[in-house]
């Protein structure tokens, strides 16, 4: 196995060689490359994702994503690396894992996907200005919308399999007020959907569904929704087990995975040394189930939760460990 580390801004250059580090102990043959993207690269060269980055990931088995910065303002020429490493890895599906971890800053008996589509919605890149007022286009179609329905349905039936329990999905969006959009993305999951007779079908409007992951989140199972309802959905849910700092994805489709903690470059504790490398290190263990490597994914997964049981933790889950710290202690595990 081949993985392409693209550490990015920031935090992402200390959890990105953390996640490799761990995943070097696990004694299967894996080799890494390392390249650069992100604005720092872009500052650097005038490229945020350079064209030798994108040909290794290309050929790469995975990709192991930092983090990447985002300036608020417009900079000309600039363009989120992941965003464009999704479009032309052709990665229309974003899988995010939210489960409870042991420490006290996690809510117990939580244990979610939520599967959101990562092609189109809001981020599809299509806005524009009109004199004073600024127009973005929400761009959802049929293809894109049947095509994340069939990820969701089969990711809930392959859980409910694991689990020994009903399979059950939850269809989100907001077709009351977007009726042509939305009312379009509900239509087209529902009917895929109904083709998997065995589901446990419900449907949520957004506001709705934010409210119920807060008030008993330990009730859901399998969550599917557009774009940018399903970046603050999985946001949201990350919270309630310790924050971002904890959080994994996987961005699968038709290229090269990319997988990534899905916090962000955290430029007021970039390079102090106390970053939280669990949201890597757990993307490290999505490459290995993606790959088929279930036992050492299993492996890696029981190290970093002996770690945070031990007592181990970075100062934004109440700790006092630094990064290296912590990456020694996971290490430390699994040798034992």
């Amino acid at each position: 196995m081949r993985i392409l580390l693209i550490p990015g801004d920031g935090i992402g250059q200390e959890v990105v060689l953390a996640a490799a580090r761990v995943l070097g102990r696990l004694g299967l043959d894996i080799s890494f490359d390392e390249a650069p993207a992100g604005f720092d690269c872009f500052q650097a060269c005038g490229e945020a994702l350079p064209s030798r980055t994108l040909e290794l990931a290309r050929g790469a088995s995975a990709v192991l994503f930092g983090a990447c910065a985002s300036p608020l303002g417009e900079v000309a020429g600039y363009a989120s690396p992941i965003l464009a490493l999704r479009r032309e890895l052709r990665l229309f599906a974003n899988l995010r894992p939210i489960q409870s971890l042991p420490g006290p800053f996690s809510r117990p008996g939580i244990d979610l996907l939520i599967v959101r589509e990562n092609s189109e919605g809001l981020y599809s890149g299509r806005e524009r200005r009109e004199g004073d007022t600024a127009v973005a286009e929400r761009v959802i179609t049929r293809e894109a919308s049947e095509r994340i329905a069939r990820v969701a349905c089969e990711q809930a039936l392959r859980r409910a399999s694991q689990r020994a329990s009903p399979a059950t999905l939850t269809v989100v969006h907001k077709a009351n007020v977007l009726r042509v959009s939305d009312g379009l993305f509900r239509q087209s999951v529902l009917a895929v959907a109904r083709q998997y007779p065995e589901l446990r079908l419900t449907e949520l409007l957004i506001d709705t569904a934010a409210m119920r992951l807060v008030q008993s989140p330990e009730s859901f199972d399998v969550m599917v929704t557009t774009n940018l309802f399903g970046d603050i959905l999985s946001d949201e849910a990350s919270a309630l087990i310790g924050g971002l700092g904890v959080a994994p994805s996987a961005n699968l489709g038709e290229g090269t995975p990319v997988f990534e903690p899905v916090h962000g470059a955290a430029p007021d504790i970039a390079g102090r040394g106390i970053a939280n490398p669990v949201g890597a290190m757990l993307s490290g263990v999505m490459v290995l189930e993606h790959f088929g490597e279930g036992a050492s994914a299993s492996k890696l997964r029981w190290a970093i939760r002996a770690t945070l049981e031990s007592g181990i933790s970075t100062p934004d889950l109440g700790g006092s460990a630094g990064t290296e710290e912590f990456t020694q202690a996971v290490c430390r595990s699994l040798a034992g």
